[in-house]
C-alpha cells in the first residue's frame, strides 16, 4: 500500500514536468503510476538469496561458524549506516524548519521561488533517506534471521576467535583446490602460505597440549 511519502515522490510531478519539453511531459505524466509502483518496490539492499548465496557463500565462509560471524559484521556495518542516516534525518528536519521560516519572511518574490525548490528538494532527498532507513532496518532483521538459522551450538557464538583456525584453514583448502597451473605465483603463494602456516600453527598447538 503506497503512503503519503511514496506519492510525494511521484504524484506530484508538476515540477519536473513544468521543465520540460510538452512531449516529454506528457510521457512522464503517462508514465506516472508505473513511475511511483517503481519508486516503491525497486530494491535498494541485499536480498535473503543475495546475502546467503553471494555474501555468505561457501568457499569464503565454508562453515556456519563463519558465515555467523560474516552475518555479525554485516549486520553491524548496516546498523552503524542506519544510525548515521537518522543524523542525517534529523539535520534534514531541522533544514526543513529553517527553510520554511525563510519563505514565511520572503518578501521578494524570485527569492521566495528560490526558497521553495530548496523546500522541495529538501522534501525529495527525506523520502529517500527514509526509504533508504527503512531498508537497512529490513536487511537487519534478515541477518538476524539468517544468524538464528546458523546458530544451531555446534561453535562459539561469543568470542570470533574460537572457529578461526578452522574456518580459515578450510577456506584457504578450498583456494588451493581452485590454483591451477595457470594460476600466478602471488595467487599460489597466497593461498598455500598462509595454509602452511595455519598447519604448523596447529601442529606445534598440538605438541604443547600433549607435553
Amino acid at each position: 500500500m503506497k503512503t503519503e511519502k511514496d506519492l510525494a515522490i511521484t504524484d506530484d510531478i508538476s515540477a519536473l514536468t513544468s521543465i520540460l519539453k510538452e512531449s516529454d511531459a506528457k510521457e512522464i505524466v503517462a508514465l506516472r503510476n508505473e513511475l511511483t509502483d517503481t519508486w516503491v518496490k525497486k530494491q535498494i539492499y541485499r536480498t535473503e538469496i543475495e546475502m546467503k548465496g553471494s555474501v555468505l557463500n561457501d568457499i569464503k565462509f565454508p562453515d556456519k561458524a563463519s558465515k555467523y560471524w560474516q552475518c555479525v559484521r554485516e549486520q553491524n556495518t548496516m546498523f552503524e549506516a542506519l544510525m548515521t542516516e537518522s543524523f542525517k534525518l534529523r539535520l534534514n528536519k531541522i533544514d526543513a524548519l529553517k527553510l520554511q521560516r525563510e519563505l514565511e519572511n520572503c518578501t521578494d518574490e524570485l527569492d521566495a521561488m528560490e526558497v521553495q525548490v530548496k523546500i522541495d528538494m529538501n522534501m525529495y532527498s527525506r523520502a529517500n533517506m527514509e526509504q533508504t532507513a527503512k531498508d537497512r532496518v529490513r536487511e537487519i532483521k534478515l541477518w538476524s534471521k539468517i544468524k538464528a538459522e546458523l546458530d544451531d551450538g555446534s561453535f562459539d557464538t561469543q568470542n570470533v576467535e574460537t572457529h578461526q583456525a578452522n574456518s580459515l584453514k578450510l577456506q584457504l583448502e578450498n583456494r588451493v583446490r581452485g590454483l591451477s597451473p595457470y594460476s600466478s605465483a602471488n595467487e599460489v603463494a597466497n593461498a598455500t602460505g598462509p595454509l602452511k602456516t595455519l598447519n604448523r600453527i596447529s601442529n606445534e598447538k598440538r605438541l604443547n597440549e600433549n607435553n
